[in-house]
């Protein structure tokens, strides 16, 4: 398994960098190769600039500024996103970076003569997982359709494999979470992982 991990939050305390330990953490335990992406320790623009979005359809040029991230996604077969839920949607560092890196030729391929609409580049990769936290209550966040939920899970999903495996864990109501919520959530990301992972990627356990 080859996985890489966009995490996004300014605040290296966060909660949010807890969860992310745990996803690093129970990738490590499955013996998987594990790349990082840091959006704020690296600190990425997220703005798309007037050359960017002018040579946007250039499949010479358009990867060229962000060939690193583009390297990274092409290696994985499995894509894991960790960040906070801010006004219903992803924060705008994450936002940023799918706009300037998931480009054409990349992430999906443009329609052309034979074919009427964009299609899938992003065939190997077979997991995409989403761990983030959210201010709102559950029903609040459903009501409003949890756009960067469906934005990763919809969105991103149609460009992977055919069956792409997903996951999704929210500690919700975060504003007034409590030590002891907090720790029952990574519990639950840890076995989210776990199944999201799959028996057959576990690390066996080396015998007494």
């Amino acid at each position: 398994m080859r996985a890489l991990v966009v995490y996004c939050h300014p605040r290296p305390e966060s909660f949010t960098a807890a969860v992310r330990d745990v996803v690093l953490d129970r990738l490590a335990g499955a013996g998987a190769e594990t790349r990082l992406i840091d959006l704020y320790g690296c600190d990425f623009d997220p703005r798309l600039s007037a050359a960017e979005h002018r040579d946007y359809e250039d499949l010479s040029k358009n990867q060229a500024p962000v060939a690193d991230h583009v390297a990274d996604l092409a290696w994985c077969d499995t894509l894991i996103f960790v960040y906070p839920t801010w006004w219903y949607g992803l924060p705008a560092m994450l936002k940023g970076w799918l706009d300037r890196v998931l480009v054409p030729g990349c992430a999906f391929l443009m329609p052309d003569e034979q074919h009427t609409d964009i299609r899938p580049a992003l065939t190997h990769i077979t997991r995409l997982g989403v761990f983030t936290t959210c201010g709102a209550s559950w029903w609040l966040t459903r009501y409003v359709s949890a756009p960067g939920k469906r934005m990763i899970l919809r969105g991103i999903r149609l460009l992977c494999a055919r069956g792409c495996r997903t996951c999704y864990t929210a500690h919700y109501l975060m504003d007034g979470s409590t030590p002891q919520s907090r720790a029952r959530h990574l519990d639950r990301v840890a076995a989210k992982m776990d199944r999201f992972i799959g028996p057959a990627h576990r690390r066996e356990e080396a015998p007494a």
